[in-house]
């Protein structure tokens, strides 16, 4: 009977002690869930779906090049309305009170000063320029600078797109190769698990297995950069659009094989010489130098203006009388020292300077016209050889896995058959990627960003993985 009270009451301790343990379990749970509660919840990346129009309208809204091109335009019509105002006429008001005292000369052998007068003055002046060429000349050497401001904002906006779009296609790029290394890798390890099968039914040996995990642990490296570089490709797409960094990005357009209207060298050319605003900005920097070439010689130019001014004027605040001054002055420039010559000098060596630009830049338009179209010819034949050449790898790789399994082939063979479909599929997207930059390229060099949009022109979509 005591034994039994013993074991029970020991029984019973234990029962309460595990009660114990298990509430203070539950407790601590409560609590930690509590304060996990009254934490801020983890802020997700914000996701974007991005098409290659509206990657486009974002950059050319948040783009920092193109922000301050705007800001480059203000300042050109600061500098233009200033050198108009110096036209306008010239307004100002001034208070003042002296006191004056003057010497007036010796009598007698003793200076004669005057009295200490106080002289209060309220006078308002009035200047107007009549003629004057070299203000004229300033002022519409602004007025172009406004101009060609404005068209070489046009022309960031437009190296802005191109940017835009050879980054959006090296993304898609990335993207496609890390699908093709993925399908690489899949391949390669059940390449290696059939060898290991193979040998463990004694049809292969040791160096088989071997030689397919050192291929699909290749395959696991190249998957590795490629994921490496479809980072940097997204980071160097955002920062060029203005984005935050932690933006998620998901990319609707695929690189795509399309079908532009057949040109000739000379209508390409003739196409860019027209549509290029950078020609446009350059004539306008060359009137612009011109015209402020004009506003130095202007200076030689005798100038009228008109002065005057009125004023009440008097030795007591509260009584004074009315005075003015109006008169027209011819001003003459006769000499100084050189200095316009100078600057004529520097001028006329600028201008130089831009028409050796102009013929430069005319060169290099009908430069860029012809290779771009030459770059998109060769590069669609590229596409279509891609094609062929994967089309046959993975028939040689399908033929060679029916060979291998019937044992009339080696691993090594079906190892290099493999390695070639690889290959084909990175030409594949490579081809396809270097047609869509010719795109990029002969928009741009023909001054027809619009080709980048049409896509009814789109004839077809070409898988570069070839399933």
């Amino acid at each position: 009977m005591t034994q039994q009270m013993e074991y029970t009451m020991n029984g019973g301790w234990k029962d309460i002690i595990k009660v114990m343990v298990l509430t203070m379990a539950v407790i601590a749970m409560a609590g930690q869930a509590w304060a996990q509660s009254m934490q801020p919840p983890t802020p997700f990346a914000p996701m974007l779906s991005l098409s290659l129009r509206k990657a486009i309208e974002i950059g050319v809204e948040n783009n920092y090049d193109l922000i301050l091109s705007r800001e480059r335009i203000e300042e050109a019509r600061g500098i233009a309305f200033t050198r108009l105002g110096a036209m306008l006429p010239n307004l100002s008001g001034e208070t003042n009170q002296t006191k004056r005292k003057v010497f007036q000369g010796q009598f007698g052998g003793q200076d004669a000063l005057s009295d200490r007068r106080t002289i209060y003055d309220l006078r308002g002046r009035l200047t107007q320029t009549i003629f004057n060429l070299s203000l004229i000349q300033q002022w519409r050497s602004g007025k172009t600078g406004v101009e060609a401001a404005d068209l070489e904002a046009e022309v960031t906006r437009r190296d802005t797109i191109s940017t835009i779009a050879l980054l959006y296609f090296e993304a898609i790029r990335a993207e496609a190769t890390i699908v093709a290394r993925e399908a690489n890798v899949k391949l390669n390890k059940e390449l290696w698990t059939m060898a290991k099968g193979r040998k463990a039914a004694g049809a292969a040996t040791g160096l088989d297995v071997i030689r397919a995990r050192v291929q699909y642990q290749s395959e696991r490296q190249r998957l590795l950069e490629a994921v490496i570089e479809r980072n940097r490709a997204r980071l160097n797409l955002i920062r060029v659009m203005g984005l935050p960094n932690d933006i998620k990005l998901v990319f609707t357009d695929a690189l795509v094989l399309v079908d532009l209207p057949p040109q000739t060298s000379e209508e390409a050319i003739s196409i860019a010489m027209e549509n290029r605003v950078e020609l446009k900005a350059q004539d306008r920097r060359n009137v612009e130098i011109q015209l402020r070439l004009a506003a130095i010689k202007g200076e030689r130019i005798p100038s009228l203006d008109l002065r005057g001014d009125y004023g009440l004027i008097g030795e007591q605040f509260d009584r004074r009388f009315s005075s003015y001054t109006f008169g027209a002055y011819l001003s003459i420039p006769l000499f100084d020292g050189g200095q316009r010559e100078g600057r004529i000098q520097e001028s006329n060596s600028q201008l130089r300077q831009q028409h050796i630009r102009t013929r430069n830049l005319i060169q290099q338009v009908a430069l860029d016209a012809r290779d771009a179209l030459l770059t998109l010819e060769t590069s669609r034949e590229q596409v279509l050889v891609s094609q062929e050449t994967l089309a046959l790898a993975m028939k040689e790789l399908e033929l060679s896995q029916k060979a291998f399994a019937i044992g009339t082939i080696t691993h090594l063979e079906i190892i290099n058959a493999q390695a070639s479909l690889a290959e084909s599929r990175d030409q594949a997207i490579e081809a396809l990627f270097n047609f869509n930059a010719a795109r990029v390229s002969i928009a741009r060099s023909q001054g027809r960003m619009e080709l980048l949009y049409q896509e009814e022109i789109i004839t077809a979509k070409f898988s570069p993985l070839g399933f």
